[in-house]
């Protein structure tokens, strides 16, 4: 196929693929839910409200300085050290930080550890 050649008809077919397309999506998350977050620096958990082009939006969020052994964490929901954000304000990740993701299953720590 030259694309030179290509017709409005043709332009709107490949348009159409591409949107129904299930891995043309803008995120994988799904929002509402809590959610750990590895960055190349830090660990976030809280609950994800937004998801933008460059950025994550996490409620109730943490900070967590310490995990421990990461899978008691992921497992157990055990964190050797934790320090909390302002309860009332949400917190602002840029996801060109963002190593991985994955749904946190345990309660959002509250209190710092």
């Amino acid at each position: 196929m030259n694309i030179d050649e290509l017709t409005i008809k043709d332009l709107k077919t490949l348009n159409g693929l591409l949107q129904n397309n299930p891995t043309n999506q803008s995120h994988f998350y799904d929002v509402g839910k809590n959610y750990i977050i590895r960055t190349v620096t830090n660990y976030y958990i809280g609950k994800l409200v937004a998801v933008s082009e460059k950025e994550i939006l996490l409620e109730k969020a943490v900070w967590v300085a310490d995990t421990g052994r990461f899978t008691d964490a992921l497992l157990k929901g055990k964190l050797d050290e934790v320090e909390l954000f302002h309860p009332d304000h949400p917190v602002i990740v840029g996801r060109g930080a963002l190593v991985d993701a994955q749904i946190w299953v345990h309660e959002i720590p509250k209190e710092q550890k």
